[in-house]
């Protein structure tokens, strides 16, 4: 009774699982050796940002509240995914252990979804700033700025701690194998051999949550927007609609991969594996890099900053 009590068990929660990554994809390591100088660019380009927004107390603004943000999810995004990554396949550690794939789940789904949060954060800024203008340092403050910061990291925490926590209802009675280059969720609840229903409708309202309704919101914002700069001048609307453009790029380079993804698979289309992990890999992995460099050349304040810094730095070491 005690050795099928352990197989069940077995079963239920195995000692770990096998990330499978690519098939046969030539010159794989060069890809994930790609990857580590992206991570090395994203660590280096946003924390130049968060070190500006710090130390500049003129900055200490809802808009870069909100930028601040975004570079500390994307820092802590590529955090969770690159390194694992290059040690799973450039130091072939394809073996992760249950927990450990467990804890890879939470905080790459939840730092995905706080990037898409983070872009309908900067949306909302927008939308006060050109919409509500005379009421706009009593609507959007920095302290409500921060409450909806602290709201949203509390419904993205929940709503994953939720998707993981229904993994450990599942079975795993043959392949431990993980068709994706990480723990990724849907490839760990389709190796069930138990009834996952209740993991997949919990995985599409993620989502929805943490992808579409985000991305709805930010076409409502930009729809308002739009509408507001109809009725000014066209020097004044080229002027506020300047402010929105890093933010639109931003929006097309998250989003755009994304929805390509999720509608090819609803149409009923096949994705090959080397495909899949291919475009989600970067799509993770590249917008986090780009974020700050597109903000900090689309910002004249940033860029008034590292100026001011490069000058600063000129000046002390030619008296030096």
């Amino acid at each position: 009774m005690q050795d099928t009590a352990r197989s069940n068990e077995t079963h239920v929660r195995p000692a770990g699982f096998f990330i499978g990554g690519f098939t046969d994809l030539p010159y794989e390591s060069y890809f994930w050796g790609f990857l580590s100088i992206v991570y090395f660019l994203t660590l280096k380009s946003n924390a130049l940002i968060i070190l500006i927004i710090w130390c500049n107390q003129s900055l200490h603004t809802p808009k870069y509240l909100a930028i601040c943000h975004m570079a500390v999810i994307d820092t802590c995004c590529s955090t969770a995914v690159i390194p694992k990554a290059i040690d799973t396949f450039l130091l072939n550690h394809r073996f992760v252990k249950y927990e450990a794939c467990m804890c890879s789940v939470f905080f790459v789904h939840f730092y995905v979804g706080m990037q898409s949060f983070s872009l309908m954060l900067l949306a909302y800024d927008r939308f006060i700033a050109i919409c509500f203008p005379l009421h706009q340092h009593t609507i959007n403050t920095p302290f409500r700025m921060l409450l909806i910061i602290v709201i949203l990291w509390l419904i993205m925490a929940a709503l994953t701690l939720i998707l993981v926590g229904l993994i450990s209802n599942l079975s795993f009675c043959s392949s431990l194998v993980v068709k994706s280059y990480f723990c990724d969720h849907g490839p760990v609840i389709y190796l069930a051999c138990n009834d996952n229903s209740l993991n997949i409708e919990m995985a599409n309202l993620h989502i929805i949550v943490a992808l579409f309704v985000p991305l709805c919101f930010i076409l409502f914002t930009y729809a308002c927007i739009f509408r507001a700069l109809s009725k000014l001048s066209s020097v004044d609307s080229q002027k506020a609609f300047k402010t929105c453009t890093s933010h639109l790029i931003l929006v097309g380079i998250y989003y755009t991969p994304l929805l390509l993804t999720y509608f090819t698979v609803m149409a009923g289309y096949s994705i090959s594996t080397n495909a899949r992990i291919l475009n989600s890999s970067l799509s993770v992995s590249v917008p986090p890099m780009l974020n700050p460099i597109i903000y900090t050349l689309k910002t004249e304040e940033i860029m008034d900053k590292i100026r001011k810094y490069l000058f600063q730095r000129q000046l002390a070491s030619s008296s030096g």
